[in-house]
């Protein structure tokens, strides 16, 4: 009698395999498998990427002296801190130092591994944005949200400086969750059923639970980091001039016609300051436009060399946030049209180098991924200046590595941590 054949089992390319040949294959695979993470183990293994690891820490330190000298005189009149002149600057010096740790153990893990951290971190920024809008007994009627200057939209623990804005939370999580998602459907970003409706979806949602709170600015940027990623991962070009055109009719809506006031009322009194925030009476100046206005005569006052490193007349209690949102105003004060145009060139040049960065990635999702975070820091920076100087409306929004915010800059650094990452895998020129 014949021996029985053994039954095929599976099928390569149409074509009958007997088990025999499934478990070689099945071992070849494993082979290729281990093979491919030993390459990308060695290839993590190199060296970051110096010229954007030193503009970091340039603007780093550089925020640092600007946030002391900023923060000085609020700090020290402030009973709730204790009259400690130096709060601000203890503060925001232990969170560089717990985000610098945390920027390079994340830089020497290989990138590919958040890749698992993709559903994750949106799943959490859901949470969190949710939880910030819980009604409850506090003055702000909410539940769990922290309040300060009128907005509730941290958590965290009362009374400490343990508190985050989940925004920041829901911005990496747009960026690692995109980049995924994106580098994986590939051409299918082309279609709209498949690559566009459920990222534009997705990120409607996050942005409008970003904007209830309310967190105009934080919308802002999480909708700019989402719309940037799509448009380099291919979608097709109608949607990118449709969208385009939404946001100029949008603008349009908002800047020059009475929208906000007259249907939306947020906001409104802003874009009337942005206007003309000298056109109103006394009290108006003194109320609604008082910001802009001392932040105009922070940079009027500070001219081409400026008033000196720390002689800043304007963050005497005349410039509300000079800490926060409106620190870059004491940097025009302090060191003038020169050493603003300074900083503003070393934030192109990180800016600058993190899309070649991104251009020169081993892979999409690593592409991706710079793209998120240099996006965010380009969109960030432009919105801070452009809201100081009043080139657009106040919309609280604050400027990377200057800015008071202890877990903003720790994340802030994680991001340039992520970028590091990638860059370790990009391969060395070639000698010629």
């Amino acid at each position: 009698m014949a021996q029985k054949r053994p039954r095929p089992v599976k099928t390569r390319n149409g074509i009958p395999l007997t088990r025999d040949e499934y478990r070689q294959l099945k071992r070849q695979k494993e082979r290729e498998d281990r093979r491919k993470r030993q390459e990308a183990w060695e290839a993590a293994r190199g060296p970051l990427d110096l010229p954007f690891l030193l503009l970091a820490m340039m603007l780093l330190a550089i925020g640092l002296i600007m946030l002391l000298s900023a923060s000085f005189p609020a700090a020290q009149s402030s009973s709730n801190l204790k009259n400690d002149g130096l709060y601000y600057f203890k503060r925001q010096t232990a969170f560089a130092g717990l985000g610098l740790f945390a920027m390079f153990w994340v830089s020497k893990i290989n990138y590919e591994r958040f890749r698992g951290l993709a559903r994750l971190g949106i799943i959490v920024s859901f949470v969190l944005l949710i939880l910030v809008m819980i009604p409850g007994p506090n003055r702000y009627g909410r539940l769990l949200a922290l309040g300060e200057n009128g907005a509730a939209r941290w958590l965290g623990i009362p009374g400490t400086s343990l508190t985050f804005q989940p925004s920041e939370v829901a911005k990496l999580g747009v960026i690692v969750y995109f980049a995924e998602s994106i580098s994986k459907k590939r051409e299918k970003m082309k279609s709209f059923k498949e690559g566009f409706l459920p990222h534009v979806v997705l990120l409607a949602a996050i942005t409008l639970l970003t904007l209830v709170e309310p967190h105009f600015s934080g919308a802002i940027l999480i909708f700019g980091i989402g719309a940037a990623m799509m448009v380099v991962g291919g979608i097709h070009w109608g949607w990118i001039a449709a969208g385009a055109g939404s946001v100029g009719a949008a603008g349009y809506l908002v800047l020059f016609t009475d929208f906000m006031e007259k249907v939306v009322g947020y906001n409104a009194s802003r874009i009337a300051v942005w206007r003309d925030p000298f056109a109103g009476d006394l009290n108006w100046r003194r109320d609604e436009a008082w910001q802009t206005i001392q932040s105009l005569y922070a940079i009027g006052s500070g001219g081409l060399l400026g008033v000196g490193l720390g002689k800043s007349r304007q963050k005497f209690g005349y410039l509300p946030e000079a800490q926060n949102d409106y620190i870059f105003a004491v940097v025009l004060e302090e060191l003038g049209l020169v050493g603003g145009t300074l900083i503003m060139i070393l934030f192109a040049l990180l800016i600058i180098r993190g899309f070649w960065l991104a251009i020169h990635a081993r892979d999409r999702f690593g592409s991706l991924l710079i793209v998120g975070v240099t996006t965010q820091i380009a969109l960030q920076t432009f919105l801070n200046i452009a809201v100081v100087t009043n080139f657009m409306p106040s919309t609280g929004i604050s400027l990377p590595f200057f800015s008071s915010g202890g877990t903003a800059l720790a994340i802030q650094l994680v991001e340039v941590g992520i970028v590091l990452s990638v860059s370790r895998q990009i391969p060395a020129p070639k000698a010629r």
